[in-house]
């Protein structure tokens, strides 16, 4: 794992290129201590960096930037080539020589010999590159499937620039970043920036599976080589037995696991204790030789505690377990770095955590697996069974009806529903249900099961109020074609959080949290393989009678026991209402100050600070919409430091 730069700019003398591109590198070293390189062409006034994180090869043979055999190709690549060892084979059965053992060399070969498009076709990994083919004078930004790296990249005029991170593309002394209040209005709905957007003018996201060619001089040009639509079609759906099914996707999962065991430095695993790390790390288990070293963290508030349920799991599969419990004065510590952990806006409180189960792993091993992606996979979100039952059993009555339910459950405070709950068994299994009911009010309001969905996910429910002159791009949740496509809710829904919610929002956390302590995140639900053939799984494989993953809960009955699969999902959330009106909260009003946020110029401070204050007198506000704002002025005032 690594992270890569460049820039082309035909205006740059030598040394101006070289100072660029080398400050561009310098500014991702986080994502790889362990060695550096620039590689230029002052005829063509291209630079490329590379920053690495030795986990295949240690040996000088795989540096980078990197030189194909002929000279052709040039590569700077980030990510991990899972069959590469196969690959290799094909290739020495074609006479092609290597002169060391990792993966890099193994890619640069297969597009040299194949070429980039059927390269493509027979990688499986996690990756974000760029080629440049002399011979072509092309430069080719591609990445992954899924989106597991990331990789953003803009061009202004003549100059092109590219990097891991934003933070790269600052660092390049002929671009001057500003705020794209447009991005800031989608920021404020979702907590991210959406791609293809980012957070400045000109400034893009590469999306998952696509790839982006330019020559000096000329307009970029996107092509996708894989969709994800490609594959929900119905009419691809398996005629399965229960058994058959089981088998096969435990039989995918396992190998995707396998080959991310390899490694040539330690490794270990997240265990949060939920049903997708603990089938990740039941199957490592099967596959090592030695205790599987497996990390967790847990909170001294018992509401947001995992940690017992992990140790439990881990007692029963055999791990060599560490975990770590955190209270307010470590996410006070871990606050103020943040917004430099991760570079553009970003706030899904589940960072916190998560960056710092990152910093305890990272003094264990260099390399951890992990269970994303499995509720976007197989439908394993609880919010799917509240929308699903919305749009089924609510969305035929008039809407007076449905305002007037709504209403009824929103008048009652959240300890009533609590109380409540103890007394019907269903209800008394479902965590933080006073919030739950406030929530579900909200989404008897909608017109549709796409507003539903979008009613999910949004935050700030007006973001165009909240950032006065923006107009909030529209993505894939407001596009009527996709309900045409997917006419299935549940299916719409993985597919919208598979493009959407997936890469911007869980794998961005996870890859910055990671990346900041030079840390591998290894994703085995996110093998394109798997997600393949899981979308030609009947339906009820994923979600049978108000259950959800169904079908990797059948298989995790086999390493654990019954009760401890079928608990209440808690999800990796924090107490952050009682943190933000506890130990947070002077550093949360410095932030929302009415005058700071009026001479920010930014948000509708008025709105802000009335929300802000309702909050503090004990009022439902959404809590993480107030938290986005946070990260948000916490960001700008990171940037203003760094700038400085």
């Amino acid at each position: 794992m690594c992270g890569i730069s460049g820039i082309i700019y035909p205006k740059l003398s030598g040394s101006l290129l070289r100072s660029n591109i080398t400050k561009m590198t310098e500014s991702i070293r986080h994502r790889g201590p362990d060695d550096s390189g620039v590689w230029i062409d002052e005829s063509v006034g291209l630079g490329l960096g590379h920053r690495r994180l030795s986990i295949l090869d240690l040996s000088e043979f795989g540096s980078q930037p990197m030189c194909s055999s002929s000279g052709r190709y040039i590569i700077s690549f980030n990510g991990e080539i899972y069959n590469y060892l196969d690959l290799r084979k094909d290739l020495e059965g074609l006479n092609v020589q290597f002169r060391g053992s990792g993966d890099t060399e193994v890619l640069l070969s297969s597009i040299e010999t194949w070429g980039i498009e059927n390269t493509l076709d027979r990688l499986v990994g996690m990756f974000a590159f760029a080629v440049w083919d002399r011979e072509n004078r092309e430069l080719s930004l591609i990445r992954d499937r899924l989106g597991i790296k990331p990789l953003y990249w803009g061009q202004f005029q003549s100059l092109f620039i590219f990097g891991s991170e934003i933070r790269a593309l600052s660092a390049c002394s002929e671009w001057t970043p500003q705020i794209d209040r447009d991005s800031l209005a989608s920021y404020s709905r979702w907590n991210y920036v959406p791609s293809p957007h980012s957070i400045y003018k000109g400034i893009f996201k590469l999306e998952p599976g696509t790839r982006l060619t330019i020559r000096p001089g000329e307009e970029p040009k996107i092509d996708r080589y894989w969709d994800l639509m490609s594959f929900v079609d119905k009419s691809q759906v398996l005629d399965i037995s229960d058994q058959g099914a089981i088998e096969n996707f435990e039989s995918i999962l396992e190998d995707s696991v396998k080959i991310r065991l390899a490694s040539d430095v330690p490794l270990g695993a997240f265990l949060s204790g939920g049903i997708d790390s603990s089938l990740i790390v039941a199957l490592m288990q099967k596959n090592s030789f030695n205790p599987v070293k497996t990390f967790t963290i847990g909170f001294e508030d018992e509401e947001f505690n995992e940690a017992k349920f992990a140790k439990g799991i881990s007692e029963q599969l055999g791990t060599d377990h560490t975990e770590l419990y955190v209270g307010p004065k470590e996410v006070l510590d871990i606050i103020p770095d943040l917004p430099n952990i991760y570079d553009e806006p970003f706030a899904d409180s589940s960072q916190i955590p998560t960056t710092i189960i990152s910093h305890l792993t990272r003094n264990y091993v260099k390399v951890a697996l992990s269970g994303d992606g499995g509720d976007e996979l197989l439908a394993g979100y609880t919010r799917y069974n509240w929308a699903k039952l919305i749009e089924s059993r609510f969305l035929g009555l008039s809407k007076e009806l449905r305002y007037f339910l709504a209403s009824t459950i929103n008048i009652a405070p959240e300890w009533f529903w609590e109380g409540t709950a103890q007394f019907v068994p269903k209800l008394r299994r479902i965590p933080n249900i006073g919030k739950r009911a406030k929530r579900f009010s909200s989404l008897l309001r909608e017109s549709d099961a796409n507003a539903i969905y979008r009613n999910q996910h949004t935050h700030w429910s007006d973001p165009e109020l909240i950032i006065p002159n923006s107009k909030e791009p529209l993505g894939v949740s407001f596009d009527d074609k996709v309900v045409r496509q997917i006419p299935d809710f549940i299916d719409r829904m993985q597919f919208m959080d598979s493009v959407t919610y997936l890469p911007d929002d869980i794998l961005t956390k996870l890859d910055r949290a990671s990346m900041s302590v030079g840390l591998e995140a290894r994703v085995p639900f996110l093998d394109h393989r798997v997600i393949e053939y899981s979308w030609k799984l009947p339906q009820r494989m994923k979600f049978r009678n108000g259950i959800n993953k169904w079908i990797t809960r059948q298989i995790l009955y086999k390493y654990l026991n019954k009760a401890d699969v079928d608990r209440p999902k808690m999800g990796f959330s924090v107490p952050l209402a009682s943190w933000l009106r506890g130990p947070l909260r002077d550093w949360a009003e410095s932030l929302l100050d009415l005058k700071r946020l009026r001479d920010g110029g930014l948000f509708n401070s008025h709105e802000v600070h009335t929300q802000w204050n309702h909050f503090i007198a004990g009022g439902y506000v959404n809590q993480e919409a107030l938290w986005g704002t946070l990260m948000f002025e916490a960001w700008r005032d990171s940037q203003s430091s760094n700038s400085s």
